[in-house]
């Protein structure tokens, strides 16, 4: 069975454009566009990896990626921030929520599949 990503992104022009850059990339993906149907799906699923918005519209973030960290069942999960925040301060509150990265959107789509696969351990 292949790797499979969570995309919890609210946007779906970038949800779906994240989810074309990874099926490219040789990885199956689905797309929350909530924080409470990312952690109902998280929970369903349990995904290899999540990106995740921090902007969502029902739910922090930042809160979101605690939640996901503290579930025994993802705790293999890695946890990628894709945002638009470049500040310095958001960027280690999420990596003390326990995101294992953070990702300025929209990178090079080669860059961001890229990195992916490689958390992944894939080439």
């Amino acid at each position: 069975m292949g790797k499979k990503v969570l995309i919890i992104e609210d946007k779906a022009g970038e949800a779906t454009l994240v989810k074309i850059l990874l099926k490219e990339a040789g990885l199956e993906s689905e797309i929350a566009n909530n924080g409470n149907t990312g952690l109902v799906k998280a929970l369903e699923l349990k995904p290899d990896l999540i990106t995740l918005d921090l902007g969502l519209p029902d739910m922090d973030g930042f809160e979101l990626c605690q939640r996901l960290k503290k579930e025994p069942s993802l705790s293999h999960t890695i946890i990628v921030v894709l945002s638009v925040i470049d500040d310095l301060e958001d960027i280690k509150k999420a990596l003390k929520a326990g995101a294992d990265d953070y990702i300025i959107k929209m990178p090079l789509p080669e860059f961001m599949a890229r990195k992916i696969k490689l958390y992944l351990g894939m080439k």
